[in-house]
């Protein structure tokens, strides 16, 4: 007895040449963004490439930034030049030795 298992099996690409030609616009259109939003906040924020940088692969992220420096570098103003270069809002915290969960919450 003699048996066989066969599947067709088609190749195609991942992508056919309409899917990556709106990944292409798509890449771009994030490309001029991401470069409009740098050059928004660069005239702002002058000397600290490397800062602005991270904060807006952090926002892309949609994750977390710690900026920790001396006072009156600009860490307030960058917050704020990103936030306003997308149209967002900036709450401060100054954290103090004895904040609460709940004083950064809202939550008593």
């Amino acid at each position: 007895m003699h048996a066989t298992n066969t599947a067709d099996v088609t190749t195609s690409t991942a992508l056919d040449a309409t899917s990556r030609d709106a990944a292409a616009i798509d890449a771009t259109g994030f490309a001029r963004q991401t470069a409009a939003i740098l050059s928004s906040i660069t005239e702002v924020i002058d000397g600290k490439a490397d800062a602005v940088r991270s904060a807006l692969i952090c926002l892309l992220a949609e994750g977390h930034l710690l900026v920790e420096d001396v006072p009156g570098v600009g860490k307030t103003m960058l917050a704020r030049a990103l936030a306003a270069s997308i149209d967002a809002t900036v709450r401060r915290i100054q954290f103090t030795p004895d904040l609460l969960p709940g004083d950064v919450t809202g939550v008593s």
